[in-house]
């Protein structure tokens, strides 16, 4: 069967025109029938995209960092260098930043942290340790959240800031590389308890409650009140905004 040709159609309430490739059956759609697609198509259109946010990331470090966005990809930020990341409505991801990178077109290249597989262009996460930036968009309550996360590890110090009216400003910039526990120490930076003994203890793998506190979670935390510490840290680290809010993240704020 030969592919139809795009029809367009403009909804009668938002004046918003998009094709379709199923014109006969919008033929034979009754009045009201048609009305309800239009409506439902026009909402899901709205929500996906009225809503949607956008991430300036600058990278203010000494060195070039390769910051990372799932979903996102990717971008080599030198000093002073901003990437205007925009994320479509009702997504959930997160960002990081990574260090002593190197690419080469013919073959995969690599980072000594938060390489995603040796990608410049990242399709998934990163490797520990990396300090992560976490969102949620359009949740519950026309509401995004979002966090700093240590539970992957520590690399590079970030900032995750609001616009207004919201005004939210939370940050990681203590020197966690350098203070890291011998345990923790690896190149460039300090790595996740999880990621090293891979126990419940550290990991909470067994669900909610099944893990508290340890030397480890409690350094990060000391280090980073506005972060995540542990996979069952507490709610205050988590915070929100109303949906459509715009985003700042900053490298070595």
């Amino acid at each position: 069967m030969g592919t139809q040709s795009p029809v367009l159609y403009k909804s009668p309430f938002t004046g918003l025109i998009f094709q379709t490739h199923f014109p006969m059956m919008m033929n034979n759609f009754p009045d009201q029938a048609y009305l309800i697609w239009v409506v439902l198509f026009t909402t899901l259109y709205l929500i996906s995209f009225t809503n949607a946010a956008t991430f300036n990331i600058t990278n203010q470090c000494t060195y070039t960092v390769w910051a990372a966005a799932s979903p996102g990809g990717g971008r080599r930020l030198d000093r002073g260098v901003s990437w205007a990341l925009n994320v479509d409505g009702r997504t959930a991801g997160r960002i990081w930043g990574r260090m002593n990178c190197s690419f080469d077109a013919n073959v995969p290249g690599q980072c000594q942290t938060g390489d995603c597989g040796g990608r410049l262009e990242c399709q998934g996460y990163g490797k520990p340790p990396n300090t992560l930036v976490e969102f949620a968009l359009n949740q519950a309550g026309n509401q995004d959240y979002f966090d700093i996360s240590l539970v992957d590890g520590f690399n590079i110090p970030v900032e995750f800031s609001s616009s207004a009216p919201c005004g939210r400003h939370i940050k990681c910039s203590a020197p966690i590389v350098e203070q890291c526990p011998a345990e923790l120490r690896v190149p460039g930076g300090c790595n996740s308890p999880c990621n090293v003994f891979g126990t419940n203890q550290y990991c909470c793998t067994n669900g909610p409650g099944s893990c508290e506190p340890t030397t480890f979670s409690r350094f990060f935390k000391n280090k980073c009140p506005d972060a995540y510490s542990n996979p069952q840290d507490d709610q205050a680290s988590l915070n929100t905004c109303p949906s459509g809010t715009n985003y700042r993240v900053v490298f070595c704020p």
